[in-house]
Order: structure tokens, then sequence, then C-alpha cells
């Protein structure tokens, strides 16, 4: 590992470590509050999920979507942890509404002034969609606080992307992770969470973030969600193959090996590591 990546990732570590339980919003606020670049922050989109976005469509359908009573609207897109925003820009691009959420104050103006500088660079993908709207927000994503602010109800977004959120948390926040997803999705078929697992090649017994995640992570917690899931002494979630989902569980609708991916994607042999999951409402 790069030395000062290392090291990075040790201050990072460091000044998450003094913030315990719910307070852990606070350690990320203090590490943008310091503007210290994370050591996963690529400033650009991982192409995974521009290649599902234009591949996947079948499964994911288009930004565009049409109510009960015929009307068309824009689907929702929420990047929880959002870091700069690019994921946001993009999605704008293909036409959602996409809203970024990030706790610290300082975090948000570096998505604005993303947005401002490089937004030109995400062109609008099919000009008889258009663009989406862009709106980034301060809050805690387990809180309602930012959705009133939005006015916006619960079940709200059509798409959830969760890529370096879920292995930034500390492994006991996993259980309210997935119950929150479920309180956040609109129901099926329209709300589609694509989650890009990742670093599934880290040894899960080092610490984070990010911390080490495997497929059945997703799987145990997003189908048992605000449940807990038993892990062994290695750190490996324990799938238990005769447990039936939970009711309000998710189902997983599409899995696959992602042909693009950041570097810290692949293992040494330049092999991608990550994979993608997409999940709904049972």
């Amino acid at each position: 590992m790069d030395s000062d990546k290392a090291t990075m990732q040790r201050k990072v570590r460091d000044t998450l470590a003094k913030y315990q339980g719910d307070d852990y919003i606070d350690g990320w606020a203090e590490l943008w509050d310091k503007n210290d670049n994370l050591p996963w922050d690529k400033g650009i989109p991982n192409p995974a999920l521009e290649d599902a976005l234009t591949q996947q469509r079948a499964t994911l359908g288009g930004p565009i979507a049409t109510d009960a009573q015929g009307a068309t609207y824009r689907k929702k897109a929420l990047v929880p942890g959002c870091g700069r925003g690019v994921d946001v820009l993009l999605l704008a691009s293909f036409g959602y509404d996409a809203y970024g959420l990030e706790y610290s104050d300082a975090a948000l103006k570096i998505c604005e002034s993303e947005a401002a500088q490089n937004g030109d660079k995400y062109p609008v993908r099919d000009s008889g969609i258009g663009r989406g709207k862009i709106a980034f927000v301060q809050g805690d994503f387990f809180k309602n606080d930012w959705l009133e602010s939005l006015q916006l109800p619960l079940n709200c977004f059509d798409l959830i992307y969760d890529y370096t959120f879920f292995c930034a948390l500390n492994p006991t926040m996993r259980p309210n992770w997935a119950l929150r997803h479920t309180q956040l999705l609109a129901p099926s078929p329209c709300g589609n969470l694509i989650c890009l697992e990742f670093p599934r090649h880290k040894d899960p017994t080092q610490q984070g973030p990010p911390w080490g995640v495997s497929s059945e992570a997703y799987m145990e917690h997003l189908s048992h969600p605000g449940e807990q899931i038993p892990y062994d002494a290695q750190g490996r979630c324990k799938m238990d193959p005769l447990r039936e989902p939970s009711e309000h569980g998710l189902e997983r609708v599409a899995y696959f090996q992602p042909a693009r991916t950041h570097e810290g994607g692949k293992d040494s042999n330049g092999v991608v590591q990550d994979r993608v999951s997409v999940w709904r409402h049972r």
C-alpha cells in the first residue's frame, strides 16, 4: 500500500475512533472540516454506476415514470454519504432528480463547488429527457430532519446508490443501515437500491474504514433489516440457508461483476473484485 495512503487511512481511523455510536457523523464532519482528502475519493464517479444505468435499464427502468393518474414525473435518486457529489452529477445527467446527502457543512460546500466547476463535464445523456435537478442537503442518513427540510416523505426515492457508504460505517451499524434503506426506498417495482459492493477483497478482520465487506453481508442485512446478523471470529457474515427472509426485507433482483470499476476494486492481478447488486421491496 502506498505510504501516503496508509497514513491517511490511519488518520481517518484515529479520528473516527473518538466518536462512538450515533456520534459517528461528528467524526466524518471533523475530517471534512479539516479539508482532508479521504483515501478513496477518486474525484470521478465509479464507471460501474454509469455502466449499470446504461446496461441494466431493463431492470432499473428509465428516469421518467408515470403515476396512477397517467402523469409523467422524474424519478428521485439519492446518494447517501455523497462525498464531493460526483455521483449526484452523473445521475442528474441521466435525467434523475438527484439528491446528495452529507452531514458536514464543509462537505456540502465542496459538493456545490464541484457542481459549479465541473457540472458541465456530465453531458445530458438523452436530450428528450433532459437533465434532472441537483440538490445537496445536510443531514444524518438515519434521521428525518433532512427529508422534512426537502418536504419529502419516507419511501420516496426511486433509486438509491450505495457505494462507499456501507463500508464506511462501523459493522455494528449495519442492521440500522439496512432498515433505513427500507424506509427511504420507494415501493417495488419503481424503487431500486444499487449497491456497489466494495471492498470485497479486504480482510474483514482489518480495521476500517473502509471495512471489508462480502456479498453475503449485503444479502443477510438487506434480507433481515434491523436484525442482528452473526459474524464469525474472522469477521465473516454467517449465512443460514434455511432462514426465511423478513417480510419487510429487500429482495435482490440483480447481481453481477462489473466490467469496469475504480482501481481500488481490483486485486493485485487487475481482476475486478467489486460486485453490483440491485434490491427492491418484496
